[in-house]
C-alpha cells in the first residue's frame, strides 16, 4: 500500500497502535470496526499500523474475531522496518521502539488535516474522531468554522461560525453577508450563522 495514493481523491484515517495483543489496542480496533460503516458513510477509509509483523496482525485479528466476535475489515500495515512510523513521528523518543497511539485525518488532496496523539493508557474516543471528520468536511463544503463542542455547543447549539476576515475588504464582505443573511454578528470577527430558539 502506498499512501496517500491508495486513497486518491478520498478521505482516510491512518492510526497507529503500540502493539498487537494488548488490551487497549484490542478495544480500539474492535471499536473502529464496529463504527466502520459510520466512517464509510462519510467517505472515510480506515487504515491501522504498527511495527508488529504481518503474522502477528493475522493472529491478533483472528483472536478479535473469535473472542470478541468482531471481524476487522480494514487494512493493517505491518511496518516491520519502522520506516513509515519514523517518517510520521509515530515512534517517540524514550517511548521504546513501538508506535505510539497516533491518528492522522487525511483529506482527498492527500493533506493531513488533523493529528491526534493519545497516551498508552487511554483508548481513543471514536465519537470525537467522527466529530472531527464532520467538522472538517463541513468546513470544506461551506467555508465555515465550528465552535467548541460543536454540534452540541451550550450556547450556539449546532450553528457554525464564519471564518474571521483577513483583510479590510473581507471585513466589509462579512458584515454585508451577516446583514443579508440575518446572521448573529457579535463583532466583525465573530459571526454566528442562523439563530437559536433561545436567542430569537
Amino acid at each position: 500500500m502506498s499512501l496517500p495514493e491508495a486513497f486518491a481523491d478520498e478521505w482516510f484515517i491512518l492510526f497507529s497502535h503500540p502493539g498487537d495483543f494488548t488490551p487497549v489496542c484490542t478495544t480500539e480496533f474492535a471499536a473502529f470496526e464496529q463504527r466502520r460503516e459510520a466512517f464509510e458513510e462519510r467517505g472515510v477509509n480506515l487504515v491501522g499500523l504498527s511495527v508488529d509483523r504481518l503474522q502477528s496482525h493475522h493472529k491478533w485479528t483472528d483472536w478479535i474475531a473469535e473472542e470478541l466476535d468482531v471481524e476487522i475489515g480494514f487494512p493493517i500495515i505491518a511496518d516491520e522496518s519502522g520506516a513509515v512510523s519514523e517518517e510520521l513521528s509515530m515512534i517517540h523518543p524514550n517511548a521504546g521502539s513501538s508506535t505510539v497511539r497516533a491518528l492522522f485525518i487525511v483529506d482527498p488532496t492527500g493533506t493531513i488535516r488533523q493529528i491526534l496523539y493519545y497516551p498508552e493508557e487511554i483508548g481513543r474516543n471514536i465519537d470525537e474522531i467522527l466529530r472531527s471528520v464532520d467538522a472538517l468536511q463541513l468546513a470544506d463544503e461551506e467555508d465555515v468554522v465550528t465552535p467548541a463542542d460543536w454540534p452540541e455547543n451550550e450556547r450556539f447549539e449546532d450553528r457554525v461560525l464564519l471564518p474571521p476576515p483577513e483583510t479590510a475588504a473581507d471585513i466589509d464582505a462579512v458584515i454585508a453577508e451577516a446583514e443579508a443573511e440575518d446572521y448573529d454578528q457579535y463583532d466583525w470577527w465573530f459571526t454566528v450563522t442562523g439563530h437559536s430558539e433561545q436567542e430569537s
